[in-house]
């Protein structure tokens, strides 16, 4: 084989070992995309570049596989779907109430199914692996459950807490939203008028 012959095939295996990493990096990267979902997209927009996120990204993958997640049995369902409907019937008579312990109860079944129960962010980090998708209503339950801390979150915004607690309540219980209890028309609603928070 002549040294023209060996550079030709040693160009050519390059090529086909950087088209292999490149098919390789877009697959993963489309995996990251398709698993995190709008999380891919916050975590962009939060890290100083595109791959720095996607290194968090795998990392809160690889500490979920560590963790020991389970299904609840029907008889904790059950349970925490009746706690979860008393919730939602006491919401008119004491909505920040019913916020406070929708975030409780919650965490009781974040912590029952095996995430980590300990800080908000690690809340958010675990559960982005599985529940990507409807951990956008989490958040926003929080910052008003902040808000209602504060006695500064209006009765709507308390009812909407309440819903927005209900898709992850409902995703985690496995039950889908429309099962996790009362349905969200049951929820109180504010009157229009209502633009200050009630005690």
């Amino acid at each position: 084989m002549t040294a023209t012959q060996v550079l030709v095939t040693i160009i050519f295996l390059v090529v086909i070992a950087a088209i292999g990493y490149g098919i390789w990096f877009v697959t993963r990267r489309r995996a990251l995309r398709n698993r995190f979902g709008p999380e891919y997209d916050r975590a962009v927009a939060d890290r100083d570049s595109r791959l720095a996120a996607e290194r968090e990204l795998r990392e809160r993958e690889r500490r979920h596989a560590e963790l020991e997640i389970k299904e609840l049995d029907p008889a904790a369902r059950a349970r925490y779907t009746s706690q979860w409907e008393e919730i939602q019937a006491r919401f008119l008579d004491d909505p920040h109430g019913a916020v406070r312990d929708a975030d409780a109860l919650l965490t009781r079944v974040i912590g029952e199914r095996g995430y980590p129960t300990g800080d908000y962010e690690d809340h958010l980090a675990h559960l982005s692996v599985e529940h990507a998708r409807t951990l956008g209503h989490y958040r926003d339950a929080h910052e008003i459950s902040r808000l209602s801390e504060r006695d500064e979150a209006t009765t709507e915004q308390l009812r909407r807490a309440v819903v927005h607690y209900r898709t992850l309540f409902a995703e985690l219980l496995g039950t889908g939203d429309d099962h996790a209890g009362v349905p969200a028309q049951r929820v109180g609603r504010a009157a229009p008028h209502d633009t200050g928070s009630r005690s």
